[in-house]
């Protein structure tokens, strides 16, 4: 049972797209919770995963969006950094 998150800002789809595949080293954003699945020596397979525990299943979309969270976060005090804001 997939479960989209509803972004706030649909334009940014694409974008956050982008970012999962980054953090999971693939072209593919599609691809991304296979290939984190794979560092973690998780057996995630296209289709039926009822199997896999709760556990695992979390580390997976732990990493992916932990991985992102860490990543925005990087950018936006880059962004600070660069452009301070004016009091």
């Amino acid at each position: 049972m997939a479960r989209r998150t509803k972004i706030m800002i649909p334009e940014s789809r694409q974008a956050l797209d982008r970012l999962k595949a980054q953090i999971a080293h693939t072209d593919d954003p599609e691809k991304a919770k296979y290939e984190i699945a794979k560092e973690k020596n998780i057996p995630l397979a296209h289709g039926y995963n009822g199997k896999i525990t709760a556990e695992d299943a979390g580390k997976i979309g732990g990493a992916l969006g932990g991985g992102m969270v860490k990543e925005l976060t990087r950018m936006a005090m880059e962004q600070l950094r660069i452009n301070p804001p004016k009091n």
